[in-house]
């Protein structure tokens, strides 16, 4: 084990994970996006763009969790999108007070421009773990996230159904 934690087996063995997977996570991204960064896009922005060219319009708080960032950082990511002209947002005819935000052609085209990098980035990134691998690697990821979620919600109800930062 990597870490120099004095602890348990048990705090050890979690540290070195944790540390093991910051690390990977944190390389794979940069490796991934690095692109991203050439044509003026932070990682959050493209997240925007991808999501809703693969979703269509939708408001801000749905966008949001979609690429997990919150509302409030979002409302800026959106603004700098919207000055370059790559989405709008557009009232709800059927709900005025709900404002979806799209793509512009332009966002449409940077997309399409950037999606098959992106891809093959990701493909790249992922080349050293074998098929099998990279499916046991999704299946344990998707199971420590929704064991946090869990985790995350129990203390949220406990707390009078608020979270901690929130209050």
């Amino acid at each position: 084990m990597t870490t120099h934690y004095d602890g348990t087996e048990t705090e050890r063995r979690a540290l070195d994970a944790y540390i093991k997977l910051s690390r990977a996570s944190e390389a794979v991204n940069q490796r991934i996006n690095e692109h991203l960064h050439t044509r003026g896009l932070t990682v959050s922005q493209f997240g925007v763009l991808e999501a809703l060219y693969h979703r269509g319009p939708m408001p801000v708080g749905q966008l949001a969790s979609k690429i997990l960032r919150s509302s409030a950082n979002l409302t800026l990511v959106v603004d700098n999108l919207t000055k370059r002209d790559l989405v709008r947002r557009e009232r709800r005819p059927d709900d005025r007070r709900c404002v979806d935000v799209s793509l512009t052609a332009d966002g449409r085209a940077l997309v399409e421009d950037l999606l098959p990098a992106h891809v093959a980035g990701v493909v790249d990134g992922f080349a050293p773990l074998s098929a099998e691998e990279q499916a046991a690697l999704a299946a344990l990821c998707r199971k420590l996230g929704l064991a946090q979620r869990a985790t995350t919600g129990d203390m949220a109800a406990g707390m009078g159904g608020r979270r901690g930062s929130e209050s």
